[in-house]
């Protein structure tokens, strides 16, 4: 696979953060939001229907729509590399962005900003060696909002990787879902707990306890990569697809409390059959869906799979 780096810059004490996955030398890209509540900048250029064609850098931010500030200092970075559109009077480096809800946790007035993400830039390097758990954007993350919030678990930052023959489908998420987390068998992994730690099943507090109040806290935000030759349109596909892999890892999904945003770049020139790169995808979001969640630390009192146990 051509280059891509990723990086973090993680505020633990504001509780938010900032996850940057950088393309060098430009990158094809396709977007699809499903969620009801999203927080955006720069997907309308995605669109198959618009001139631009190459990507810089992607940007998924904490902070919510604060948080998208953190791309100007992306831009920065990459400017000062070279890296962007040149449009005969320097360089406009092409960076999407995209945001979740983590002001509840830490202190709500820390946001990212331009300078976050030019610290996230710095620090990238290959995904195999990217942290998870409570790094960067996933830093504030929480996942079954469905229930009271304080009864929702710690949630982060996970990634996953497949490869098919010659064929490589990465996926970076940053998972802050108001649903609960499916495991591979589809038993309940995390989400709202009752007072003695139990698991409580979304359907049944949904359908049976009283309205949520989770209105815009949640979205789970995650980048494609792979090194299959796709065109813009097939970017687009690839990320329809890979949606799916949200449904095989979270229940509920896409709901209009969730903002869900996910990306797909093409970085490589390996010739694939977009169907089989799509299925690829689905199984890499579900994968670094479940990893973000067993990554996850207890914080800001919310109790996370890898510990340590809650007072």
């Amino acid at each position: 696979m051509d280059v891509f780096l990723v990086g973090h810059a993680t505020d633990r004490t504001g509780g938010t953060g900032v996850t940057v996955v950088l393309f060098p030398k430009g990158a094809v890209a396709g977007c699809d939001v499903r969620g009801g509540a999203p927080g955006t900048r720069e997907t309308d250029l995605l669109d198959t229907a618009c001139f631009m064609e190459e990507v810089h850098a992607i940007v998924l931010t904490g902070g919510s729509a604060f948080g998208l500030a953190a791309a100007d200092g992306v831009m920065g970075y990459c400017e000062k590399h070279g890296w962007g559109f040149d449009t005969g009077w320097g360089v406009v480096p092409i960076v999407p962005a995209a945001c979740l809800f983590d002001l509840a946790v830490g202190d709500s007035r820390a946001r990212p900003g331009p300078a976050m993400g030019m610290k996230a830039c710095e620090a990238a390097g290959p995904l195999e060696e990217s942290p998870m758990g409570n790094v960067g954007a996933g830093t504030g993350a929480s996942i079954g909002k469905y229930s009271d919030p304080k009864r929702a678990m710690k949630s982060g930052l996970g990634w996953s990787s497949i490869e098919w023959g010659h064929v490589r489908v990465s996926a970076v998420m940053a998972v802050n879902a108001f649903g609960a987390a499916k495991d591979e068998s589809g038993g309940l992994l995390a989400g709202a707990r009752n007072a003695e730690g139990t698991l409580l099943s979304p359907a049944e507090a949904l359908m049976e306890g009283e309205p949520p109040v989770s209105w815009g806290r949640n979205t789970t935000l995650g980048v494609v990569v792979t090194n299959a030759a796709l065109t813009k349109a097939q970017c687009r596909r690839v990320a329809m697809e890979g949606q799916d892999g949200y449904a095989d890892a979270l229940f509920p999904v896409h709901t209009r409390f969730d903002g869900d945003t996910l990306f797909c770049v093409s970085a490589g020139q390996e010739p694939a059959d977009p169907l089989r790169v799509g299925f690829l995808a689905r199984m890499a979001v579900a994968g670094a869906i479940r990893s973000a969640v067993r990554s996850a630390s207890s914080a800001y009192g919310l109790a996370g799979l890898a510990g340590p146990p809650l007072p």
